[in-house]
């Protein structure tokens, strides 16, 4: 009663004190641009990165030196790609150049950094290619000569993955661990699928080089359940994944929206790619949008319906920052497949406007969208969901630049042998702290959140039910779709 009591007084007092929601005009770019700097600014208070002592690119862990898992690292610098590529703003360029390129695991540039083995998964790697893909697709600064560079990194990405596709159980796929020794190595699951299908489809498009699309294509056929194991079926639900040593077939029916809309993504890079003359690949992108959009939209509002339940918010950290990729990336597509932009962009925009109601003032923005008010539920995952929510409005403003190639003014060097010469070496560690020199290379100062503000706002998201009930094991720590199934 008392902890209740207590809760009930919190969240009053937060409603209170800041009971104004984050002023957008939705009609005005200049004013969406402006809200998405205030988030922006916000969720880099998240970041520590560039402090001494601290680890550039990672936000604050893994577990238990903090709640997130290096994936969402990548993650959070392709949102500030994504900032930058819509705002023009480039007060975080810096900071994001030299976090993709410190992360990058020199000198084999593979995304397979030691310091990360036990949480390596395929698509652990795979989000920092995503984001190494996007820095040349939207002819983001490039590093010096003598760093690596975006192109070349997102090859690596794919080569080391396409060398590990397996077809010694369930006739091929990608296993979600790298590591033999990690929980998780007997299972094939649709998110590493989804991740490398996407980088296949993106490096097509890119490069001109269709051996990459036959990839993308092998992949699509291994998950469907027209060719495959039928993590895809004939409705275009897209389930979890399933284990090696049933041959793939006690199917795991949960769904996540990130995992389709990565699909949809490399969907509309495929249809954009062959200039929509292969029509299997539109109809499938468009089958998976209808389907997406009714699943994980209600009511025109993004939700994560797996975890994000009507009385409880049962999400872990990971899915907590769900929704800002899917808004990017449904807004993307439709700069692929202009065909989709009836569909999916009054939708974005419902999402979206429901999503400031949702933040403060100040930009600090909770978790549920749905619910017309601020939750207390508060993290860099939800900074990166108003964030991105915010960003995706603006995919149709004049100059905004549809991804670029190698053909329509990428510069970008690539290196199609890339990670041909890794050797993961698993277990051993490495010195990566932050030096001064680094700290004054970076040329960044980051804004430190008030201990006592990050306290209450703890209490408010534990009273807004946020749990983390998932079953013990290596599931429990990364929470990103299949991981806390297991």
């Amino acid at each position: 009663m008392k902890i209740r009591l207590r809760c009930a007084l919190l969240l009053a007092l937060a409603v209170n004190d800041s009971s104004a929601a984050l002023r957008v005009d939705f009609s005005s770019a200049d004013s969406i641009r402006s809200a998405a700097k205030t988030v922006a600014s916000n969720l880099m208070t998240y970041y520590h990165g560039t402090e001494r002592g601290q680890i550039p690119g990672i936000l604050p862990g893994p577990p238990p030196k903090g709640p997130y898992y290096w994936w969402e690292g990548g993650a959070l610098w392709g949102t500030m790609i994504d900032y930058w590529h819509y705002t023009t703003d480039t007060t975080y360029n810096t900071e994001t150049e030299l976090s993709l390129v410190f992360q990058a695991n020199s000198p084999q540039n593979d995304y397979m950094h030691p310091n990360w083995t036990a949480s390596l998964g395929n698509d652990d790697q795979g989000f920092w290619g995503m984001s190494a893909m996007l820095a040349a697709e939207t002819t983001f600064q490039n590093p010096p000569p003598d760093q690596p560079q975006w192109l070349a990194l997102a090859q690596a990405v794919f080569n080391t993955q396409a060398s590990r596709w397996d077809t010694d159980y369930c006739r091929g796929g990608l296993r979600w661990q790298i590591p033999l020794s990690n929980n998780g190595y007997n299972y094939k699951n649709s998110i590493a699928n989804a991740v490398f299908f996407n980088i296949a489809t993106r490096l097509a498009r890119y490069t001109g080089n269709d051996t990459y699309a036959e990839w993308a294509a092998k992949t699509w056929d291994w998950m469907s359940i027209e060719k495959g194991v039928g993590y895809i079926d004939a409705d275009y639900n897209v389930f979890d994944g399933a284990h090696v040593e049933d041959n793939c077939t006690d199917i795991n029916l949960a769904q996540f929206s990130y995992t389709a809309v990565i699909l949809i993504q490399g969907l509309g890079f495929l249809h954009n790619h062959t200039n929509g003359q292969q029509p299997i690949w539109s109809t499938r992108l468009r089958l998976l949008t209808n389907k997406t959009l009714s699943l994980f939209f209600s009511n025109g509002t993004a939700v994560e319906p797996s975890c994000e339940l009507e009385n409880a918010i049962q999400c872990t950290t990971d899915m907590l920052s769900f929704k800002g990729y899917v808004h990017r990336w449904l807004a993307q597509t439709t700069q692929m497949a202009p065909f989709l932009e009836p569909i999916i962009m009054p939708i974005l925009k419902t999402s979206a406007q429901s999503m400031a109601q949702s933040c403060l003032e100040d930009g600090t923005c909770g978790f549920r969208w749905n619910r017309g008010a601020y939750d207390g539920n508060t993290g860099a995952g939800q900074q990166m969901n108003a964030l991105g929510a915010l960003v995706s409005m603006l995919v149709h403003e004049p100059g905004v630049k549809v991804a670029v190639t190698n053909g329509t003014g990428g510069t970008s060097p690539g290196d199609p042998n890339a990670g041909s010469n890794t050797h993961f070496e698993g277990q051993f560690e490495m010195d990566n702290t932050l030096t001064n020199g680094d700290r004054v290379g970076a040329g960044i100062v980051t804004t430190i959140v008030l201990a006592s503000l990050l306290g209450a706002f703890g209490w408010m998201a534990s009273c807004a039910g946020e749990v983390d009930n998932w079953p013990e094991g290596r599931g429990v720590e990364k929470g990103k779709g299949s991981e806390k199934l297991k």
